[in-house]
């Protein structure tokens, strides 16, 4: 097999599986290699791909998957092309024909043979592999099902061609690699800098889920609406009383927009430092990026948001047109203040311009959302609403006494608390 003459697609395989399925396909008849280390590995390598079925949900060919997952998550000069404008011309395009070629050989491999010289019972699960609930711990089921759709098109492919074909295809309208595949990132800060890292699970929340707050979640959506649409848009600042659907709203923007290419990626205070590497790393993608910062707040002696400023508005370099910063805080103006500020008693000489540095943090969002806690008519709205949606039947002057009676303990009406009243419910309805 030819897997070191690839071109585009080298180090395509970091587990080695192709590596040691690729030497079986070559010696698995040489008698110059014990049959038993050959057997060995084999069933090493089947064992990696049921393993694989499992944790990625994959059905049919497993090994057909696996390399239509390879090609999936690759990023090279091609692919990234692919990713922008489609179908590419010129001499890379040749040497993408040149790689498909030779993946070919890998699709097209049959099996059957090596089987049979090394008596191998159970390969033959590997190529029509069924699973019960379809469920993936790597991949959305929308994302699962196209590397295993595509799997099925390699198979029927004539030519290298028409394989490449369909490859530039997936490429253009999912995207490659960990950009084109989550939707949702966090930041780990590693020896070799700030590597970005895909969230495998993010919260199914639709901005249909949230009750109420119509007028604030319209801003968000209008805001977020033009910036995929490639119209000029702001950086978003969601504020106002806990558990009012803030970082909720955030949730439901990345699932509603993700077929768009809005990507949300995570970061947290203590990683700002980081901040400029992660624009550099995205900044020359095809996709719509989101830097999200949950309950933003500081104190007083913090200084972090000093560096924010300058990284949102006020450097040298213009920040990306891909990028925005979407923030939730309980807090207005972000950075604690003081009446010793203003007073004049204190020791600063020039205390508005401490007061306007505090401020001026805040006024680089260009939107801010205000999100307050409900009065007692819209939260026995929501408390209506989500009973209905969870199946739960009660009298209806009942269920909203009882509410009534969970929010004075469990900290005042918002719409957190009214979820938690509802699984509340939900859980005891279970249970008997």
């Amino acid at each position: 097999m030819r897997e070191q003459e690839l071109l585009l697609y080298r180090n395509l395989d970091e587990a080695g599986l192709l590596r040691d399925m690729a030497w079986l396909m070559e010696h698995y008849g040489d008698a110059y290699y014990n049959k038993e280390d050959r057997t060995a590995l084999l069933y090493d390598c089947m064992h990696r791909l049921l393993e694989l079925a499992g944790s990625h949900g994959f059905y049919g060919n497993l090994w057909h998957c696996y390399l239509s997952n390879l090609l999936a998550n690759h990023e090279n000069s091609y692919s990234m092309a692919c990713e922008v404008v489609g179908s590419v011309e010129g001499t890379i395009n040749e040497a993408a024909l040149h790689d498909f070629a030779i993946l070919k050989e890998f699709y097209d491999y049959d099996f059957g043979k090596v089987a049979a010289a090394l008596q191998a019972d159970g390969l033959s699960l590997l190529f029509d592999y069924r699973i019960g609930a379809r469920r993936s711990r790597v991949y959305n089921t929308r994302i699962r099902d196209r590397i295993c759709e595509l799997a099925e098109k390699f198979a029927r492919a004539a030519t290298a061609a028409e394989m490449k074909d369909t490859m530039t295809a997936f490429y253009k309208e999912y995207g490659v690699g960990k950009f084109g595949l989550h939707k949702a990132f966090r930041i780990e800060h590693t020896a070799q800098g700030a590597q970005i890292r895909p969230i495998r699970n993010i919260a199914h929340v639709r901005l249909d889920d949230l009750v109420g707050y119509e007028i604030p979640k319209k801003k968000l959506v209008d805001n977020t609406e033009a910036f995929v649409s490639g119209r000029a848009a702001n950086n978003c600042l969601l504020f106002g009383d806990a558990g009012t659907g803030k970082s909720s709203c955030i949730k439901a923007i990345a699932n509603a927009y993700y077929h768009r290419g809005l990507r949300i990626i995570e970061l947290y205070k203590h990683q700002f430092q980081d901040l400029n590497d992660i624009i550099a790393q995205v900044k020359n993608r095809n996709y719509k990026f989101i830097i999200y910062m949950d309950d933003l707040s500081f104190e007083d002696f913090e200084i972090e948001y000093k560096y924010l400023k300058a990284v949102i508005e006020g450097g040298l370099e213009k920040k990306p047109d891909n990028v925005l910063i979407y923030a939730t805080s309980n807090r207005r103006h972000l950075v604690r203040e003081r009446f010793s500020d203003k007073a004049d008693r204190d020791d600063d000489l020039h205390t508005s311009d401490t007061v306007q540095e505090k401020l001026s943090l805040v006024s680089r969002f260009g939107v801010t959302i205000y999100f307050g806690s409900p009065d007692k008519k819209a939260f026995q709205n929501i408390v209506r609403v989500l009973a209905q949606r969870s199946g739960i039947v009660k009298p209806e002057a009942e269920l909203l006494a009882e509410a009534n009676k969970w929010e004075l303990s469990h900290g005042g009406m918002s719409g957190r608390c009214a979820q938690q009243f509802i699984d509340y419910l939900a859980g005891k309805k279970a249970e008997g």
